[in-house]
This record gives structure tokens, sequence and C-alpha cells, in this order.
């Protein structure tokens, strides 16, 4: 069994109303070094496979599914064996 996570992001060049909204907030604590802030989400998997298969899988599902290719992009991490 092989555990493979899945960040999912804004790209770069699309508007993060949400973490806009937070390094607003973080500005009014008193937190002014914090300059830039995106914000995302990540899916766990554990998949019966050996690692190289797994992460095949696993992209292709992001791919397919998880990501919207217009406003977002991904990133496939091996977390290891169980």
């Amino acid at each position: 069994m092989t555990k493979v996570r899945v960040y999912v992001t804004y790209k770069a060049s699309i508007l993060d109303p949400e973490a806009q909204a937070i390094k607003g907030a973080t500005s009014k604590m008193g937190y002014s070094e914090i300059k830039e802030l995106r914000m995302g989400k990540y899916f766990d998997f554990e998949v019966e496979a050996d690692e190289s298969t797994a992460k095949e899988k696993v992209a292709a599902i992001a791919n397919e599914l998880l990501a919207n290719p217009n406003m977002e992009t991904y990133t496939v991490e091996i977390l290891g064996d169980n």
C-alpha cells in the first residue's frame, strides 16, 4: 500500500480571494511581514500499487477530477508505504 498526497492550488495568474482575505486579516493582526499567501487543498490516497504506479494513477485522477485545469494546478507527492 502506497500513501500519496495531491496538493491542488490556484494557478499564480488566478485571484485567490480567500487567501487575500486571510492575508488582510493577518495584516490587521500586526503581521505586516506576510507579503504573499496562497491557499489550497489536499487529498490523501492509499493505493494498492508500487510508488511509481500509484503516483501515475493518482496523477491521472487529479488531472481528470480533482483540479480544474483552467484555474488550478496540482502536485503529487509520495508519502511512503504503509
